[in-house]
């Protein structure tokens, strides 16, 4: 029998998994890898920590499964986006840590450009924010020592972690390709979402040169071989939203996901139409299999979820394993009045705020760590609802189900009461990985292992789904709350 593997590489973690033709899970293995802070704002990867993990769990996939290198048809690769890594192609070796998606560093380069937010925006669907990796790469060009010398002497590649990995794990030094997809390409800032180039103006503007840039390729066909795996082939490329939006099958213009991870990503199927957004909400493409057209989306990110619950328990020991919140929390009827907006490096959609800060608001004599459990809980329900509107105004649609995946959609009570705040159906399905799964699939469409979309969605099965019972008189006063909080954490330097 064979099977479509799958690298998910996370901002915290990489897995490899195994799928076989129903989309089941076979076999698989994860390893964490070190978050670097080197000063406040500052967050980076090792990269070449990132590569070795990725060969470990492979292999050790392929051992747990007791399966042959020879038994996977091809793999595909998912990835953390926007995180930016700028390597010798010589050496194989970075010439700097990789700058993280949530780095905040590039604060001042985005200020000073300012002026050419607008026309960003026009070209990217993508708000001028230290989030991408355009302002990223110029804070490496101006100040990684020599890097600029070795840019020109074509020394030098650029790669989001996708590029990084299947360079290496095509060869590397010794031939090695240089790819990305369309969905990682869009998150760069660099690429004009109309024409799915690299674009000239916007190289001018971040003063970036076009031959350090990987070429860029459609989400699913085959790129190359892998020097690594006796030329398995590798067929699949996606960013990971953009993965779980596929593997959730939401194939169809209209149909909305929310992953529920490090961070919190809802992104709503516009079809092969370009909706730029006026609510704050990024414009991004959701896949392109092979050559058939384009699919574009809309997306709302949320910085902080699950990692808000890990910093709880690091930070302040209230909990010692991320999973007791939810026994803490429901130690209470409901918040309290507390509320708790995360907003330690600004806040992201629908505001593109940088200056907003952390800010817990509504604490009495009654408050007790049963409430703050609760209201770090409620603040990725809340900043979700924000999001799922501002969706709404401009996809000009009611979204009336909206699919879920991700580690967070275990706690029964998150979204119970994510489903009261929306005041729609959650559906979770019975595969959980559908980041991975989503990569699979645009790897495994490319060399006919499935057949097309109706044969994926035939795959997709509800696990569990949660009913809103809450009116909306307690919803809208619960919503007005939050949005006080969050004008004092925008507000917070005045």
């Amino acid at each position: 029998m064979k099977y479509v593997g799958a690298v998910d590489q996370g901002t915290t973690s990489t897995r490899f998994i195994l799928f076989d033709k129903a989309g089941n899970r076979v076999a698989s293995h994860q390893m964490e890898h070190k978050q670097i802070f080197p000063q406040a704002g500052f967050v980076e990867h090792d990269p070449l920590e990132i590569l070795k993990n990725t060969k470990s769990v492979i292999l050790q996939t392929l051992k747990k499964a007791n399966i042959k290198k020879e038994d996977i048809a091809t793999i595909g690769v998912t990835n953390q986006r926007e995180t930016t890594v700028i390597w010798n192609k010589k050496t194989g070796k970075p010439y700097h840590n990789a700058i993280v998606w949530q780095d905040t560093r590039t604060a001042e380069i985005c200020q000073n450009l300012h002026s050419k937010n607008k026309l960003i925006q026009n070209k990217t669907g993508l708000p001028l924010a230290t989030y991408f990796s355009a302002p990223k790469i110029k804070w490496l060009l101006q100040n990684v020592k020599n890097l600029a010398t070795e840019i020109q002497n074509k020394n030098a590649l650029f790669g989001t972690i996708d590029s990084w990995l299947i360079w290496n794990l095509t060869g590397g030094k010794n031939g090695g390709i240089h790819i990305t997809d369309v969905t990682n390409a869009s998150r760069t800032m660099l690429m004009n979402l109309e024409t799915l180039n690299w674009d000239d103006e916007l190289l001018a503007i971040f003063e970036i040169p076009k031959h350090i840039l990987p070429k860029i390729c459609s989400s699913s066909e085959i790129y190359g071989k892998m020097d690594f795996l006796k030329n398995v082939p590798i067929s699949g490329i996606l960013g990971d939203q953009q993965a779980a939006l596929f593997g959730q099958t939401c194939f169809q213009k209209g149909d909305a996901k929310n992953t529920y991870g490090t961070g919190c990503f809802l992104l709503l199927n516009t079809g092969d139409k370009i909706v730029h957004s006026k609510f704050g909400l990024l414009t991004t493409v959701g896949y392109k299999i092979g050559k058939q057209p384009t699919v574009y989306a809309l997306e709302g990110s949320v910085a902080l979820a699950g990692s808000l619950v890990q910093w709880l328990r690091d930070n302040f020991g209230l909990i010692e394993k991320s999973e007791q919140i939810t026994e803490l929390a429901t130690t209470v009827k409901d918040n309290g009045g507390v509320y708790f907006v995360p907003a330690f490096s600004g806040i992201f959609a629908p505001y593109w705020n940088n200056s907003a800060r952390g800010t817990i608001c509504g604490l009495t004599h009654f408050s007790n760590k049963g409430h703050i459990a609760r209201a770090v809980l409620e603040a990725t329900a809340f900043q979700t609802k924000e999001v799922f509107d501002a969706m709404q105004k401009d996809a000009k649609i009611k979204l009336t189900n909206l699919k879920v995946d991700g580690g967070m959609t275990v706690n029964n009570l998150l979204m119970q009461f994510q489903s009261n705040l929306l005041g729609i159906e959650l559906t979770r399905p019975k595969i959980a990985e559908t980041t991975a799964l989503g990569v699979a699939y645009a790897a495994g469409l490319a060399i006919e292992f499935w057949q097309n979309l109706e044969e994926l969605k035939n795959n997709w099965q509800e696990d569990k789904s949660w009913q809103s019972n809450m009116t909306d008189e307690e919803r809208q006063q619960l919503f007005q709350k939050w949005q006080k909080a969050i004008e004092k954490s925008l507000n917070w330097e005045e």
